[in-house]
């Protein structure tokens, strides 16, 4: 693994202040002392949590208050929902965050409030089942026109934009195959035609990864995920330049704020975003590595083994690969089928990036809606299980999800002695 450079130093956006970090600081210091607001904080070592719909108008103001603007409603602003707010834009490098009710509301708020009838999106069509549905159903209504790629064009992305991109969306890692692209040639080729990057950081997280500084114009996550960490909340985020976050549902329309005791929990999730990511990262090598000869498993789809020049982008471009992983079995749907049924600490469930590991079937989940030949042309197998590894003891994990193996493979397949 090779260090990436940190986040460049960017003018913050105009607005409420902040106490300020020494620039030494580093990243834990970062997200446990960030987003500090003297004015309103009252000496509180934890900021308050504002659960108020609305704030008394007009307000009181004073030089001293190091007020830029006057609250006025949740739906807009919340001082609550603005302190993970500031430690995330810090930790993405950008001006700006807006934060929203879910990863989807920030995608979509971002799409929309981008993009108008004529225009044309670039999109990998590896991306979240979500977003593809967003593209392929919802925009042609309006007039915009969606152009998926495939995992072979998008590698060379100064072909796939034209005049006509707007707006190119890039994942990396993508889900459920965790291909690695790079961002920072797509970044050229996007502004060689005028258009925005964006890219969604969801698999990735900050700490792993942080495109502002390979080129991305934005960076959008699912809160819900590495962010917040511990499968308690619903949240979205979008980071970028002043200019282009305040175009995004800069009024509302969208009605899909963040609420206070969500931001509250955000803000306490994002504490321990260092510390968490770490062992994410240390369990998804070990069981790449220990899942990937095991006879049920054809194949352990994990960020830079897909190539040798996945793995020359990954090692340029990310700090560490973080804690998913998704292999195909053997045997198909059956074979899935039998491998949940006999997992002991890895729950099966949607969604990724908490404490506790997931396991869950795209087919089924994420890319439900596909038809079975959209998913073949995603390279979606019948026997593709995705993994989000938590922080469980890696021995743990690793025992649980080989002998959860070695029952798909039967007796005679399984190979004997622990993993450990």
């Amino acid at each position: 693994m090779t260090e990436t450079p940190a986040p460049k130093e960017v003018r913050r956006s105009p607005g409420r202040r902040f106490e300020p970090l020494p620039p030494w600081s580093g990243i834990s210091t970062r997200l446990v002392h960030g987003g500090r607001r003297p004015d309103y904080n009252a000496g509180a070592v934890v900021p308050p949590i504002y659960q108020t719909s609305t704030f008394h108008w007009p307000p009181e103001r004073s030089e001293s208050s190091g007020r830029a603007e006057a609250y006025l409603y949740s739906r807009l602003t919340n001082p609550t929902v603005e302190v993970p707010a500031e430690v995330i834009r810090d930790l993405e490098g950008g001006e700006a965050c807006r934060l929203f009710g879910s990863g989807m509301g920030a995608i979509t708020a971002t799409v929309l409030s981008l993009l108008r009838a004529g225009d044309e999106v670039v999109a990998l069509d590896g991306l979240y089942g979500g977003t593809t549905d967003l593209l392929t159903d919802l925009l042609p209504r309006y007039g915009v026109r969606a152009r998926e790629i495939s995992e072979r064009e998008a590698r060379a992305p100064e072909s796939v934009v034209g005049r006509d991109t707007r707006l190119a969306i890039v994942e990396s890692p993508t889900n459920p195959l965790l291909s690695v692209h790079d961002l920072g040639r797509w970044a050229e080729a996007v502004h060689r035609v005028g258009a925005v990057l964006l890219v969604d950081n969801t698999f990735a997280s900050p700490v792993n990864q942080t495109p502002l500084s390979l080129g991305a114009d934005l960076v959008v996550h699912s809160a819900t995920k590495y962010l917040g960490g511990h499968s308690d909340l619903l949240a979205g985020a979008v980071v970028g330049s002043a200019s282009l976050v305040e175009r995004i549902d800069a009024k509302g329309y969208f009605g899909s704020p963040l609420d206070p005791f969500a931001g509250f929990l955000l803000g306490r999730g994002l504490k321990t975003l260092e510390l968490r990511v770490a062992r994410h990262n240390e369990n998804g090598r070990r069981v790449a590595e220990g899942l990937r000869d095991h006879p049920a498993v054809a194949r352990v789809h994990y960020p830079g083994r897909g190539s040798a020049e996945e793995e020359a982008i990954a090692a340029r471009q990310m700090r560490g690969r973080g804690g998913m992983l998704s292999v195909s079995l053997r045997g198909g749907a059956a074979a899935a089928e039998r491998f949940l049924d006999g997992l002991r600490f890895v729950h099966v469930a949607a969604s990724l990036g908490g404490v506790e590991s997931l396991a869950s079937v795209p087919r089924k989940t994420s890319h439900r809606h596909f038809s079975p030949s959209e998913l073949t042309a995603r390279g979606i197998d019948d026997g593709l299980v995705r993994l989000s590894l938590g922080i469980e003891n890696t021995e743990d994990l690793l025992r649980d999800l080989v002998e959860a193996l070695d029952a798909v493979a039967g007796p005679a397949e399984a190979e004997p002695g622990s993993p450990v």
